[in-house]
């Protein structure tokens, strides 16, 4: 046990699609780029790999590295904000996705957390992540987004 706080987000959200889909929809360039609002990841997809996800002008917006992966199960990435310093001063995040078949449907939960209390970067995160996710489940579902492209 430690004395550091911890700051949450923890999304669930049901999607009408197979493991096999959603895991390439998580680890595919350019079809993240459609559910990331213009934004694109780009990683080694192995454990210890680089990622980071950059903005449509080439900015950087955030890094990290791979530590889980798990195809069809979980993938986590330590996760750091780039261009906002006040976020980057905070230090490291740890984002963990996982993923399980149920009634026919994909679960997917997404925990993304840091050892601090009242963290501004996980503030931002619990602001950004519901709009990825809400996208990606449409597009998985309908073939469309519901938020088009935007920095975040």
């Amino acid at each position: 046990m430690t004395d550091t706080g911890t700051s949450s987000f923890i999304y669930v959200t049901y999607i009408r699609t197979t493991p096999e889909r959603l895991w390439e929809a998580l680890t595919s360039r350019e079809f993240a780029q459609s559910y990331w609002r213009g934004a694109r990841p780009e990683a080694e997809w192995k454990p210890g790999g680089a990622w980071k996800l950059v903005l449509p002008d080439g900015t950087l917006c955030d890094s990290g590295e791979i530590t889980a992966f798990e195809p069809l199960k979980r993938l986590g990435i330590r996760w750091r904000n780039e261009f906002m310093p006040d976020l980057k001063a905070e230090g490291w995040s740890l984002c963990m996705m996982e993923i399980e078949t149920v009634e026919g449907a994909v679960k997917l939960t997404v925990t993304h957390s840091m050892e601090r209390d009242g963290s501004k970067f996980i503030e931002a995160v619990a602001q950004g992540w519901p709009q990825v996710l809400s996208n990606l489940k449409s597009l998985l579902e309908t073939g469309e987004v519901v938020l088009g492209p935007k920095y975040l």
